[in-house]
């Protein structure tokens, strides 16, 4: 049997990269009586049954999965956002980390498009991120902004490109890449966001080696597979004060003695970070409720 990784899946048919060649494969009809969910990303092997195409016959342990967009085996996510056209929302940025920290990656946030905006109006925001520890990097795709830096990011890993419709994410991956060509769009001035130009998930190859991923912009999340008692664990900061609470079972939220309420009053956790927090733990338990 050979070895490769799915690039792409499209109508029951998987592209596999299998050293220098694309190969077209069928999943073998047992997967299929399992309802096995084979995602680009997955390593698989497969026997061939003519020029370029192929059977899966088998379906590598994942080493890692991010949830939504769906894509398997990612060693980092890059959050793409806009700094302007449409607006950046810091509460939008907090919950793409909480589904990147739930999924157990290596996170890169990146603010494209700083040409359009005065530099130094991010700092704080920029800084609030940089503090909790997370890598923030400013680009502009059409000027060449931190686009080298992004690169040497890229190189020998995974890296799937999340974030919400308009942030130019296709455009910053076609100047990390030419040659992709991927189909970009203006953002809508009556709705505030950009137009799908992304249909499904694809594994891109980078000459200087590793993959990206360019997903269907999305600014919808959801969160049904956290508790709400792990919900903190996805907020670095918060994780960190927590143990001080008084009670073990705090969710910080009405308890009383409670730290991180007392670190959010006296800024050591940013007040909209918290908010965020707070906002995202009365969904959770709304979520139940509905169940």
């Amino acid at each position: 049997m050979l070895n490769g990784i799915v690039v792409k899946a499209y109508n029951s048919y998987y592209y596999i990269q299998s050293g220098n060649k694309i190969v077209t494969c069928k999943l073998r009809g047992r997967f299929k009586k399992e309802r096995f969910s084979l995602i680009v990303g997955d390593e698989i092997s497969y026997t061939l049954t003519g020029p370029d195409k192929g059977i899966i016959e088998e379906i590598l342990p994942r080493r890692s999965m991010l949830k939504r967009p769906m894509v398997a085996n990612v060693n980092q996510v890059v959050l793409t956002f806009a700094a302007v056209n449409p607006d950046i929302n810091p509460s939008l940025v907090d919950r793409f980390l909480v589904i990147a920290e739930f999924s157990e990656l290596d996170i890169i946030i990146c603010i494209n498009k700083v040409d359009l905006t005065d530099i130094d109006s991010l700092p704080n925001l920029v800084d609030r991120y940089k503090q909790i520890g997370y890598k923030v990097l400013t680009t502009a795709a059409k000027t060449g902004i931190g686009i080298d830096e992004l690169r040497e990011l890229l190189y020998g890993k995974i890296s799937v490109f999340a974030g919400p419709s308009g942030a130019g994410k296709s455009t910053l991956l076609n100047t990390i890449q030419p040659g992709l060509e991927l189909t970009t769009g203006e953002v809508s001035h009556k709705i505030g966001r950009g137009k799908h130009t992304t249909r499904f998930a694809e594994l891109l190859p980078l000459a200087g080696g590793g993959f990206v991923v360019d997903t269907p912009g999305f600014s919808f999340t959801e969160f049904t597979d956290i508790e709400q008692a792990h919900l903190m664990d996805y907020f670095p900061e918060i994780a960190k004060v927590a143990p001080d609470c008084k009670f073990n079972t705090c969710l910080h939220y009405k308890e009383p003695q409670c730290a991180v309420k007392q670190a959010a009053s006296d800024g050591r956790i940013h007040p909209d970070r918290y908010q965020s927090y707070l906002e995202i733990l009365t969904e959770i338990k709304e979520n139940k409720k509905g169940y």
